[in-house]
């Protein structure tokens, strides 16, 4: 967990003042979440893992395939087309795939005011929940100048609810998906 503590430590203030997590949790973020998990009931542990008919090995392997997409990606510079695909591939894994499959499950099992239930309404709540709908039936764009994108989603669950606009910077997304992975790994890692 020593390396995903160390890549979430630049994010230690946002997660202090956005998910009032304590400083000591938030300058080791998958340690606390790892812990967290691990030590959850075995009735718990078992109520998630049966919650998917995609058992945690598959998931985690997922994800692996993810981050190897990612780094390849990066490294390829001045590819409009690789960089669009990379953003659409962030984006579903991150926001959808977890999502769905992940943190709302989590979320149920974890004591109220722990780390990971924080990461987790965090990572399931508006303005992260609303953004992931916008993903999922195609409501977001690239803004103009490409630092960040807009979208439209509903605000609540009422079905005549009009969408709403809204915007997310490239850095506010980097944190929000830089925490979905983090909250993924740690804790696919404790269940196995």
């Amino acid at each position: 967990m020593h390396i995903l503590d160390k890549q979430m430590l630049q994010w230690a203030s946002k997660l202090r003042d956005d998910l009032k997590i304590s400083i000591h949790e938030s300058n080791q973020l998958a340690t606390t979440i790892s812990t967290e998990v691990a030590t959850l009931t075995d009735a718990a542990k078992q109520r998630i893992i049966a919650a998917s008919p995609i058992n945690i090995d598959d998931r985690l392997d997922e994800l692996t395939a993810f981050q190897a997409w990612m780094d390849f990606a990066r490294n390829i510079k001045g590819n409009p087309p690789l960089t669009r695909a990379q953003v659409i591939t962030q984006l579903y894994v991150c926001f959808v795939y977890l999502g769905e499959s992940w943190f709302k499950t989590l979320r149920k099992e974890l004591a109220s005011g722990s780390t990971t239930k924080k990461c987790c309404i965090f990572l399931t709540d508006n303005p992260v929940r609303a953004f992931r709908n916008a993903i999922a039936h195609a409501n977001w764009r690239y803004k103009s100048d490409f630092s960040g994108l807009e979208f439209w989603a509903k605000k609540g669950s009422d079905p005549n609810e009009p969408l709403s606009f809204f915007e997310v910077s490239d850095n506010e997304l980097a944190f929000w998906q830089t925490l979905a992975r983090c909250t993924a790994y740690a804790s696919f890692l404790s269940l196995k």
